[in-house]
């Protein structure tokens, strides 16, 4: 396939790194973002994501591959674009789709006959045939005829150095075959593997199946976690256990709460389309209920230690290890840590963090700035609880200078032996 010009519609985590694979393929890349600081930041070499090095991007403008900008009419010169917006959950836990519907009413104004669109942003099944392919035809062009339209799920790992993104396979479907052919014939000049599926809505349906099975087996765990602990059995040991099993079993593994773009959200999109069809998705609403209510259960967990101590949770000094939604990320999207925050201050707890990570965030209506993590620190706190297990953190000096420790991730399993100010969820 010749290597013309490709269009990226949103610069975030899921964007830029798919305009850098292009780019290093021989393609150049429009890359459109409605963040002007953003553009401005890639026009400069820099870039604001953890898995994305400067000199990246800074190679790629300097080139002329990578092209960021502001502007939509730009795209009317690319041959094939794909959208990358943020799709979350509204309050109600319905979904947000309207940053796709802004994206597909603008493209709609500069879209030409001939032109692939590839939707990666997670939607609904049905959603780019009955949501996205209406609003395109807004220009006169008719989709699957005059231009393409497929869904290929994003399936990026933030803060994963095992998989690079052109070797996870992609997978993709159109609203017809014309638009899939066309869409897996560009993205083979990219991805080492591309599977096509029969329609966008079994391409839709994938990308959900992955992160609700994901979602329920978290919300299994962490159920099974609260019982076993509540019975006296160390549910670690079990799973570790369960997992010398060869066959027919995979670990998941209990924690404070779930985090991030996907999982906490994409298995709500599912059950909604469900509801919408008359039926129920128990499973999704379950792991749901249960994965929501951890924050929760690892304040009660602080407060019966602290009580174990004859200690009040109000006034206490606590620190939260790691605000981040997963280990070895700059990234707090739906982080737990986020809600068991909240919960303690609003029960009085004089609470702080420590996040390499995170050097500040807002909440509550004030800033929050992670503070130093040395003996005198450590020893100040009433209990320091273990949200997000960064790989950088000094365990060892966490629990030799700490009062009491709440390990929510078991990340102290190999350095607490001997230790009896250590207590894991």
């Amino acid at each position: 396939m010749k290597k013309g010009y490709f269009g990226v519609i949103g610069l975030g985590y899921v964007g830029l790194p798919l305009a850098l694979e292009f780019c290093r393929a021989g393609f150049r890349v429009v890359g459109v973002d409605v963040d002007p600081n953003r553009i401005d930041q890639l026009r400069a070499g820099k870039s604001y994501i953890g898995d994305i090095a400067d000199l990246e991007v800074e190679s790629a403008v300097a080139k002329g591959l990578f092209l960021p900008t502001t502007d939509y009419c730009s795209l009317g010169k690319v041959e094939a674009m794909s959208i990358c917006v943020p799709t979350p959950l509204r309050k109600t836990r319905e979904p947000d789709v309207s940053y796709v519907v802004e994206v597909a009413q603008r493209i709609s104004g500069i879209l030409k006959r001939g032109q692939t669109v590839i939707l990666e942003s997670t939607v609904y099944p049905g959603a780019t045939e009955e949501l996205v392919a209406p609003l395109l035809e807004e220009s006169g062009l008719k989709a699957g005829e005059d231009f393409y339209l497929a869904f290929s799920p994003e399936r990026v790992d933030p803060g994963s150095k095992k998989y690079a993104l052109h070797t996870i396979p992609k997978l993709i479907g159109g609203i017809n075959p014309q638009s899939t052919d066309r869409a897996a014939e560009l993205y083979q000049t990219v991805f080492e593997t591309v599977l096509t599926l029969p329609s966008a809505k079994e391409a839709e349906m994938a990308k959900l199946l992955e992160n609700t099975f994901r979602a329920v087996n978290i919300g299994l765990v962490n159920e099974l976690a609260i019982m076993s602990h509540h019975m006296g059995i160390d549910f670690w040991s079990v799973i570790d256990a369960a997992a010398t099993k060869p066959f027919g079993f995979m670990p998941f593994y209990p924690g404070p709460g779930w985090g991030g773009h996907c999982i906490p959200v994409d298995p709500f999109y599912l059950s909604w389309r469900a509801r919408a069809n008359g039926l129920e998705a128990g499973f999704i609403e379950h792991a749901g209920l249960i994965n929501n209510r951890m924050p929760s259960h690892v304040v009660e967990r602080v407060d019966i230690l602290l009580n174990d101590q004859k200690k009040c949770i109000r006034d206490a000094k606590i620190m939260l290890l790691g605000v981040a939604y997963k280990r070895d990320v700059a990234d707090m999207r739906e982080s737990p840590a986020l809600e068991i925050l909240s919960i303690l201050h609003q029960k009085g707890a004089c609470v702080t963090y420590h996040d390499p990570y995170i050097p500040s965030f807002n909440c509550l209506d004030r800033e929050w700035r992670s503070q130093p993590l040395d003996k005198a620190t450590l020893q100040e706190q009433d209990c320091v609880v273990i949200v997000t297990d960064h790989s950088c953190l000094d365990l060892k000096t966490v629990i030799r200078h700490s009062n009491l420790v709440f390990d929510t991730r078991n990340a102290t399993q190999l350095v607490r032996k001997g230790h009896t100010n250590v207590e894991v969820l």
